[in-house]
């Protein structure tokens, strides 16, 4: 197998070459007019052609976006504005049969050439998951899909399929990733060359990642917590915490190193980045402004805040915690106390934060005090406006962030994109565990992601979780997710497998702008408070907070009709094939749920 470190770097010129061969051109509907030209004589006999046209398809899997949870309450922006989603639109809609194409092409052409067995068994493997994970996106979005498992000739094949039914295909879908488990290598060490392709951990974690949302109630509505899928995503998911765990894959001891420190024991499949052939697009756009290259591109909100515990593991406004506060006692001192995650995760005003390897720098807010990139705050006594009221909260985040890159260089980011992580391997586990009876395994995951966290146990070492019911449990799984994958694009995607899109329907979002004041309370003059901020003497107790709706201006109000749990088929698709029914909660007669 050629060195996949290698191949990257050969890709710059590899990468023309098989565009002229291979990908005369794509579309994105069902291959009724895309028929590639192909030359499989100079391709699959020759291994760094055929590792060059697999790591071609390597880049489905993404990279770091800020704007990953702005679907949630987690990042600022109203992102559902009314009619977002509609049939004619493009937006949310994965119908990748141009990907599909090429992945079936590889499984066909791959096996009838010269090249050794061991190469066409990982490239075969490869690229059976491969089609699993575009298909898996494709069902998550529109339920069942057609699942075309051989390329498509135009002048032989009837290309105007009709949808296999949402059962049928992750039927198919579990075929091929068994398929893949059974081909690939068994685990890809850290210190390998083909670190960062597919191996049979990450295909037996994502097995039961998608056994898991066939089991949710998105696809069961009538029957969501009882329904005889339950069980099947127990054993996959426990098999998979059990043998990657087997393997050696852990939690790491500190949380703020889950990314950080690459190829870790919690990665279980990453995209490897590195300057200056790959960066991704992360610390320029969390930064301040003061700090970057332009305006952070994603801020988090005070509901998001608020929904991190405190250092005992219970809610601000628990009254059996031993950190209770009222609403207003809670904004004047939010920092203090919480979960160790929060001051891992969230920069807020006053904060220390030694970015750009600035020793004992301070992070400000204030209007009128911080630079007028980094402001948020109406503040009259400021004499200015802040640029920053629509887009801006007062919080920034620090997750994943390389502080000790200087300004010019925010763009020189490139920490490996972590797509899986064994925390979300526990986390599935422990959800599947608790809908089919085993609480005390899930409990289990918890209390250990907690003390990881650096939660308080508590007397009673539940970490200040209330389990006592099946509901209790999976509300406390729920919560846990959201902050463990803070910023991870993960919360959207959660709540809509699990039916629970009204904890987003019809919210606000909010900032926070601070003032800074006298040991009295009064307000200070703002020039002494600009003299005290340039020595960073300024501290979170030297400012009053206040609550800011934010966007100011425009849409401020999220709107997630019921129809989002399963999103249309886009009418132009429909237009070029008659057979493709369309999703009955969008007018059609095709029930893309497993009822």
């Amino acid at each position: 197998m050629l060195n996949f470190n290698v191949m990257k770097k050969m890709k710059n010129y590899i990468y023309p070459l098989l565009m002229v061969l291979l990908f005369v051109r794509c579309t994105d509907v069902l291959d009724i007019d895309d028929i590639n030209n192909y030359s499989p004589d100079l391709v699959w006999n020759d291994a760094n052609l055929a590792n060059a046209y697999m790591t071609n398809l390597y880049p489905m899997f993404g990279n770091w976006s800020t704007g990953a949870d702005r679907t949630s309450q987690q990042i600022a922006g109203i992102y559902w504005y009314a009619d977002r989603i509609t049939i004619s639109n493009g937006e949310y809609k994965n119908w990748n049969y141009s990907r599909i194409r090429l992945i079936n092409q590889a499984l066909i052409d791959v096996n009838a050439g010269t090249l050794e067995q061991e190469v066409k068994d990982n490239i075969t493997g490869q690229a059976l998951f491969m089609r699993a994970f575009t298909y898996f996106g494709m069902i998550n979005y529109h339920g069942g899909v057609p699942y075309i498992k051989e390329p498509q000739d135009r002048y032989e094949d009837d290309l105007y399929v009709a949808r296999n039914t949402t059962e049928e295909c992750f039927d198919f879908l579990i075929e091929d990733l068994d398929q893949a488990i059974a081909l690939l290598p068994e685990s890809i060490g850290t210190a390998s060359g083909d670190y960062g392709r597919i191996d049979a951990a990450f295909a037996k974690a994502f097995k039961a990642k998608v056994l898991l949302y066939k089991s949710s109630p998105q696809f069961n509505p009538s029957n969501p917590w009882n329904n005889a899928y339950w069980q099947e995503a127990y054993q996959a998911n426990k098999d998979a915490y059990e043998s990657l765990k087997g393997l050696g894959y852990g939690l790491v001891d500190d949380y703020s190193d889950i990314a950080l420190s690459e190829r870790n024991p919690e990665v279980v499949f990453s995209v490897i980045n590195s300057y200056p052939n790959k960066t991704a697009a992360w610390d320029h756009g969390v930064r301040p402004g003061s700090e970057s290259r332009g305006p952070a591109s994603a801020c988090p909100t005070w509901e998001y805040v608020q929904e991190f515990p405190m250092i005992d593991g219970k809610m601000y406004n628990d009254p059996s915690s031993e950190y209770y506060m009222t609403e207003e006692e809670f904004l004047q001192n939010y920092w203090e106390n919480r979960d160790p995650r929060f001051e891992k995760s969230i920069v807020w005003n006053g904060k220390i934060y030694e970015v750009s390897g600035k020793a004992g720098k301070r992070q400000y807010t204030s209007l009128g005090i911080a630079h007028e990139l980094d402001d948020f705050g109406i503040n009259p006594k400021a004499a200015t406006n802040s640029t920053n009221l629509d887009r801006y909260t007062g919080f920034f985040i620090l997750k994943n962030s390389l502080l000790n890159l200087a300004q010019p260089e925010v763009q020189q980011y490139d920490v490996d994109y972590v797509v899986m992580r064994f925390a979300e391997v526990m986390l599935n586990y422990a959800e599947a565990a608790n809908e089919t009876g085993d609480q005390a395994a899930a409990i289990s995951i918890l209390k250990e992601i907690r003390e990881r966290a650096g939660i308080m146990p508590g007397d009673d070492g539940l970490f200040g979780m209330s389990v006592g019911s099946r509901e209790e449990v999976r509300e406390a799984i729920l919560a846990e997710r959201n902050i463990e994958f803070s910023f991870e694009g993960h919360r959207f995607w959660d709540l809509r497998r699990l039916r629970m899109l009204d904890r987003l329907d019809g919210t606000s979002k909010h900032g926070v702008e601070a003032i800074a004041i006298e040991a009295d309370g009064e307000e200070q003059p703002l020039s002494e408070a600009r003299e005290l901020a340039n020595t960073y003497s300024l501290v979170e107790d030297n400012f009053k907070y206040s609550l800011l709706q934010v966007p100011r201006s425009g849409v401020q109000v999220s709107v997630l009709p019921e129809t989002y749990y399963f999103f249309p088929i886009q009418q132009s698709i429909i237009d070029k094939n008659n057979n493709i029914e369309q999703n009955m909660n969008w007018g059609g007669t095709f029930n893309p749920t497993l009822e």
